[in-house]
């Protein structure tokens, strides 16, 4: 059980605060992962291969995919050999320890972390419509602001009805200026006048919402490719960052999108949406291991400050923090 005590106390270290979040936010995932795994866990006298065949069906069942879930299970076999452990139960503090693994990867901390740059970051978002694209840049604005960054916010979604004045609802809720055209106009120009905006008033980051057509790939290649260019003649090496908007809810849907966005530009991380409102949170996982994309933020509820930069660990913690009580109090 030493894995669980090293991430306690990895936990401990961290604010309170983040871990309630985290551990609220993923109520729905572990209500359904983590009950299927100890009633697994309990009903087995041994580690076999059903044992195993069962697991992988709790894994795939949580979204986590199937690419991962065959790796996965590969890891586990191999361990659970290795370590010669005959226990199921004792598989749990295995499995916890892999999926911190498979997330934290070869990722160093400063791709996982948000690259803001000295002087002006630009941070382009792209996702479809209806995935809270424009919600996570009003709390990454707000989150921004309070840690004492100056944020200013650019609505390059011209095409969807109503999207500009969802921005700058969010603008005036978090207190920073929008810049803007008319719905309709080209968001390259838009995106040329806010970069021009950021530099005269010495803005420290750039917050670029984009259109999330996705029925023409072509042209949405095209279209963020033309808004990259602007922004990268105006500030060489600019965009810092392509964040990705995904809406947990939509599972292995989540995923195609993924790889579309990707093709489309160099994505740098993910924001993952509404993860306390699915079941299948094990999407995180599928995310980082198949596309080996970062992802940087969940949305862990509606509130402000429900937008969380992600933590393999506090992730894991909320999955398995009912069993990890159990551990203390055994112990």
């Amino acid at each position: 059980m030493s894995f669980f005590k090293n991430l306690k106390e990895k936990i401990s270290k961290q604010t309170e605060t983040v871990t309630e979040k985290f551990k609220e936010g993923l109520t729905k995932t572990r209500n359904s992962f983590s009950e299927k795994v100890n009633d697994l866990v309990y009903r087995y006298r041994k580690v076999d291969e059903d044992f195993f065949e069962e697991l992988e069906e709790i894994l795939i069942s949580a979204d986590v995919g199937v690419q991962t879930v065959m790796e996965l299970i590969d890891e586990l076999k191999d361990e659970v050999k290795k370590r010669n452990i005959q226990d199921p139960k004792d598989v749990q503090s295995v499995i916890s320890e892999k999926l911190v693994e498979i997330y934290n990867g070869d990722t160093d901390e400063e791709q996982a972390s948000l690259n803001i740059k000295e002087g002006l970051t630009v941070i382009l978002v792209v996702g479809v419509n209806g995935v809270g694209k424009t919600t996570s840049i009003g709390k990454l604005a707000h989150k921004l602001k309070q840690e004492g960054k100056s944020v200013l916010l650019a609505a390059g979604d011209t095409f969807r009805a109503g999207a500009i004045e969802q921005l700058e609802v969010w603008g005036e809720r978090v207190g920073v200026d929008v810049i803007k055209q008319s719905e309709g106009s080209d968001p390259a120009a838009v995106m040329f006048d806010a970069v021009q905006a950021a530099k005269s008033r010495n803005i420290d980051v750039l917050l670029c919402d984009t259109a999330g057509r996705l029925q023409n790939k072509v042209n949405l290649m095209k279209e963020l490719e033309k808004v990259k260019r602007v922004i990268e003649r105006e500030i060489p090496g600019a965009p810092h960052e392509v964040l990705l908007v995904l809406d947990a809810t939509t599972g292995q849907n989540a995923m195609s999108q993924a790889k579309t966005f990707t093709e489309a530009t160099d994505v740098t991380g993910i924001v993952l949406t509404k993860l306390d409102g699915t079941a299948k949170g094990g999407i995180v996982l599928a995310i980082r291991n198949e596309l080996n994309t970062p992802v940087k933020f969940v949305g862990l509820g509606e509130k402000m400050d429900d937008l969380q930069e992600f933590n393999a660990e506090q992730f894991v913690y909320g999955l398995f923090s009912d069993m990890l009580e159990e551990v203390e109090q055994a112990e």
